[in-house]
């Protein structure tokens, strides 16, 4: 007899449907698995009949072969446990004809029959909604991350007995006896949490909080440089503080990044604050982009739609660092191996905090003894290109006592996000129709319609260009910070005095080299 079973393949960061078949004939005992598969499911054979053993349900000495197609999707992970065990139950006439029909199956078996979680549930769930497939089954911590999908009615179980129970019931009764999983949607989303972090606990450095409104006002990439203690990590650990919330679209897309890492909680099965990840300078550079065989997604990605934020940035390896220049510029980063070509998402905002020397107090001599040859090594960790690619350029200098022992506090993130929320609602308004959702996301053929400048802003950009020596990236990068600032002051015109404050960010006479 044959059967066949739908299931879900990640390959990279990419889902796919896939069709689990059985086929049971007459012939010598074996049990034959293909369709392009990698170790972990070609193993699911001896899984699966030792837990069909140990749930009651005796395999009877046949030829029972199984195929996973298409066979041109390589096929990873213990996942199809569970649609293969439901094949072959359906060739062997187990099931009612019919039972399996419409349903996505997904999930790893222990030798005793239980339901085991696996990675990527939630695309795979959202790639077969969007196929018309209106249900599926999973282990329960899956099932909860499959309830994010509105249009999905998502059924958790703990055991393939359950499973098989579930099936051999009329349709009308199922519900009763495992009801499906509630829309994680319709529940009530909590605050954004912040870790109880605060931009008003930081007392003075108005100018950096300034750089730092900024930058998230627009999505702008910055970097903080400074002698140590005077706050630059402070100040970055609470820029997610500011941001604007993640839109639902945006959740789910983080979410499913998540999910096929597997480092989605699972109490909270969809993100709903921006990603915020700060890697040690020693990570290697397959952590960062993503590695393996089968490529994972790297803290790079994980960072979507987030602020990846790089402490200590001249401790990095200088290899390590360059591989964030096409990212930044692509928003995404592709990853070529031996098994096929992938491309992870990577639109993130870099911050990054870094010493101006290696004790760290240039340019006051009384406290630096660096050579200015140790000095020009230090900085030349971080390369041109990329001190190039960050739009804005904060010092943060020494706090004084007065402003440390001052009991006014600074403005709050609540206050900061306020106004971050009024520039993005002029973006928002502005880019309406289009893919733009935040003025650094802005390319060079649309700088003249939207960064449009009049005649006395455009002598003196012509001033800034040839006394700053911009190169043209940064001559962009210019503008769209100068939008942003105008966007701050609700203004649709960009003034002398946006262009003016936009190329104060833009210089930093310690790191010029």
């Amino acid at each position: 007899m044959f059967s066949s079973i739908l299931s879900g393949a990640i390959y990279g960061i990419e889902c796919h449907l896939v069709q689990v078949e059985a086929d049971l004939s007459t012939g010598l005992p074996c049990f034959v698995m293909v369709g392009n598969l990698g170790s972990e499911v070609k193993e699911a054979g001896e899984r699966v009949r030792i837990a069909l053993k140990n749930s009651g349900i005796q395999l009877p000495p046949m030829h029972i072969a199984v195929n996973i197609s298409p066979g041109n999707v390589r096929k990873e992970g213990t996942g199809f446990d569970l649609p293969i065990a439901m094949a072959v139950l359906g060739a062997l006439g187990q099931l009612p004809v019919g039972a399996t029909e419409g349903i996505l199956f997904l999930g790893e078996l222990s030798l005793d029959g239980r339901l085991k979680p696996v990675r990527g549930s939630l695309p795979i769930a959202d790639c077969a909604a969007r196929a018309g497939i209106k249900q599926c089954i999973m282990a329960c911590d899956n099932a909860r991350e499959a309830s994010v999908i509105s249009e999905m009615k998502a059924v958790g179980a703990l055991s393939l007995a359950q499973v098989v129970e579930y099936l051999c019931l009329p349709p009308e009764k199922r519900e009763a006896f495992l009801p499906a999983l509630p829309g994680y949607l319709n529940e009530p989303r909590r605050e954004q949490e912040s870790g109880n972090v605060d931009f008003e606990e930081i007392q003075g450095q108005e100018g950096v909080k300034r750089g730092a409104l900024i930058a998230a006002a627009g999505f702008h990439h910055l970097l903080l440089a400074g002698p140590p203690g005077t706050g630059k990590t402070m100040i970055a650990r609470r820029m997610p503080t500011i941001l604007p919330p993640l839109s639902e679209e945006e959740s789910l897309e983080v979410s499913s990044i998540y999910s096929i890492a597997g480092q989605l909680p699972k109490d909270k099965p969809l993100k709903t604050e921006r990603p915020f990840l700060s890697p040690h300078h020693s990570i290697s550079p397959q952590a960062l982009t993503g590695g393996g065989k089968i490529p994972k997604p790297g803290v790079i990605s994980l960072a979507h739609r987030g602020v990846l934020f790089l402490d200590e940035l001249p401790e990095f390896k200088r290899q390590t660092l360059d591989l964030l220049r096409q990212p930044l510029e692509d928003r995404s980063i592709q990853i070529s191996r031996s098994s096929g070509t992938f491309r992870y998402p990577a639109d993130i905002m870099l911050c990054g905090a870094m010493n101006p020397c290696p004790c760290g107090y240039f340019p006051d001599r009384n406290k630096c003894r660096c050579t200015p040859y140790e000095i020009h090594t230090y900085l030349s960790h971080v390369s041109g290109p990329i001190l190039d690619r960050m739009d804005l350029s904060v010092m943060v200098p020494k706090v004084e006592l007065s402003q440390l022992q001052g009991k006014r506090k600074g403005e709050s993130s609540r206050q900061m996000r306020r106004k971050v929320m009024i520039a993005r609602s002029m973006q928002e308004k502005r880019y309406r129709g289009t893919a733009i959702r935040f003025n650094s996301e802005l390319g060079p053929g649309d700088m003249e319609r939207y960064c449009r400048l009049e005649k006395e802003e455009s002598e003196l950009m012509e001033q800034l260009f040839q006394k700053l020596e911009l190169s043209a990236r940064a001559y962009h990068r210019l503008l769209k910070v100068a939008r942003t600032i105008a966007d701050l002051d609700e203004s649709e015109r960009i003034r002398k005095e946006h262009l003016v404050q936009a190329a104060c960010y833009r210089t930093m006479g310690i790191l010029e080299r």
